[in-house]
């Protein structure tokens, strides 16, 4: 089974990569940053374990593969 990943240790991830917190709403999290040249905004909900089609959704939004996002993590 494929590792999942905290929100924590996502959004730690995305903060080394150079996104930032813009706001929060309940559980859920809106990071912005810029990755590839272009403006990149998505929302991590912050559970202990995050859904593998989430993660994926995650990484589709910020235009990042799954190679690039473990440099950071």
């Amino acid at each position: 089974m494929p590792r999942l990943y905290s929100a924590r240790k996502i959004v730690k991830a995305f903060k080394k990569a150079g996104f930032v917190p813009v706001s929060q709403q309940g559980s859920h999290l809106k990071m912005r940053g810029v990755w590839n040249d272009k403006i990149r905004t998505f929302i991590v909900p912050m559970h202990k374990e995050v859904a593998l089609g989430t993660f994926k959704s995650i990484l589709s939004q910020a235009d990042m593969t799954s190679e690039d996002f473990k440099k950071f993590v």
